[in-house]
C-alpha cells in the first residue's frame, strides 16, 4: 500500500491529545488529580458502582495501572472500594461525594477542550471527524 501523504495522521491525533492531557492536568491540578485520575473518575460517571475490571476494560488499560489508579483516587478521597456482595474476589468502585462536587466542572473542562479545537471546523465538519475517529477506533478495536 502506497503512502499518499507524508504527513502521518497519528501525528495530528498524539498532538491534540498531548495538548489535551496538559490542558485537563493543568485545570484539575487544584485538586492533586492529573488527567489519568480524570479518565477513570468519567468513567464512574458515567456509570458508578463498577468493578475494577470493568474500568480496565472500559479504557483499555491494564489491570495493574487501574489498580495504581484507584488505590491513589481512595486514598486521596475520590473513591471508595467496597467487595462485590456476588464476587467475593472482585471490588466495586463508587465515587463518594468529593468526586462528585467536582463533577460538573470535570465534564465543563472536557468541553472547553473539545470546543477549543474545534473553533476553526463547522458543526458539520465537526460530525465528520468524530464519525471518520469513531470508524478508526472501531475499526483498531479501541
Amino acid at each position: 500500500m502506497e503512502i499518499k501523504s507524508k504527513e502521518p495522521i497519528g501525528k495530528y491525533i498524539s498532538g491534540i491529545y498531548r495538548k489535551g492531557n496538559s490542558f485537563i492536568s493543568k485545570e484539575v491540578a487544584k485538586y492533586g488529580l492529573g488527567y489519568g485520575q480524570v479518565m477513570f473518575l468519567i468513567q464512574l460517571y458515567k456509570k458508578d458502582g463498577i468493578s475494577q475490571e470493568e474500568l480496565s476494560q472500559n479504557l483499555s488499560i491494564d489491570k495493574g495501572t487501574t489498580c495504581r489508579a484507584v488505590k491513589k483516587l481512595v486514598e486521596q478521597g475520590f473513591l471508595t472500594r467496597e467487595r462485590d456482595e456476588h464476587d467475593k474476589r472482585a471490588y466495586k468502585l463508587y465515587l463518594t461525594d468529593k468526586s462528585k462536587e467536582i463533577k460538573d466542572e470535570v465534564f465543563q473542562l472536557l468541553y472547553q477542550w473539545e470546543e477549543s479545537i474545534t473553533t476553526t471546523i463547522s458543526q458539520e465538519e465537526v460530525e465528520v471527524l468524530r464519525n471518520l475517529l469513531k470508524k478508526v477506533c472501531i475499526n483498531q478495536n479501541i
